[in-house]
């Protein structure tokens, strides 16, 4: 298992490397991010579609839940019935966020790993506007200052972070639960203890996510 992990994460270094020799290092990982977020789409679609079906189907799902609130056998046979009348399950959306993990895992591990497949990750030796991309924010305080080029560029990134984090945050509804609308500002958390070159990846990608909620997502009331 080690062994093919480690030949997928040396393919996409080398691809990441190779874009990097073109066009930077740090436009080869939003290059890199978006290409596996493309891929993904498909089934970015799919998961839309069994959140949009599991959203038409609540407020006849919540009066089972009140009709059979004495009877869980039944309310699990009707409920199961209800969502194959409408094409769906309780389940639908799982399989193609689980199948997105691995991809994720990998595009992490390229941006986090100081060795790839026994190799120095040079990746993480370049620079994004002048800072080292292997660079932690508590190092880029260290080394000059909160206010410091380095610590600001991270500043920025996270202020980005968190205007997506708002965006998302606020397309969820007041309807969910607030800990669950809290959820996208842990990237900022994240971003703070990774180093800049997975804070880029995460800044891209959850900017892809932000806008894949607001296009295929239903906005809750």
């Amino acid at each position: 298992m080690s062994a093919i992990l480690d030949a997928v994460l040396g393919s996409a270094y080398r691809l990441i490397d190779a874009l990097g020799s073109l066009t930077g290092a740090a436009f080869a990982i939003i290059l890199f991010t978006l290409a596996v977020r493309l891929l993904l789409l498909p089934l970015s679609v799919r998961q839309a579609r069994a959140a949009r079906a599991r959203l038409r189907v609540a407020p006849k799902v919540q009066a089972l839940r009140e009709r059979y609130a004495r009877d869980p056998e039944r309310l699990y046979r009707e409920t199961a019935k209800l969502y194959a009348a409408e094409g769906t399950s309780t389940f639908a959306g799982i399989g193609p966020a689980l199948a997105q993990a691995p991809f994720f895992m990998i595009a992490y591990r390229v941006f986090v790993s100081a060795t790839i497949a026994g190799h120095p990750n040079l990746l993480l030796a370049q620079s994004a506007l002048g800072v080292p991309l292997g660079e932690h924010f508590a190092a880029a305080v260290a080394g000059g200052g909160l206010f410091g080029a380095p610590a600001l560029v991270f500043l920025g990134l996270f202020a980005l972070l968190a205007v997506l984090a708002y965006v998302t945050s606020r397309h969820m509804g007041e309807a969910q639960p607030r800990l669950l609308r809290l959820l996208p500002f842990g990237t900022i958390l994240a971003a703070a203890f990774l180093p800049l070159a997975a804070g880029l990846y995460l800044l891209v990608s959850t900017a892809w996510s932000a806008a894949e909620r607001a296009v295929l997502y239903p906005r809750p009331a």
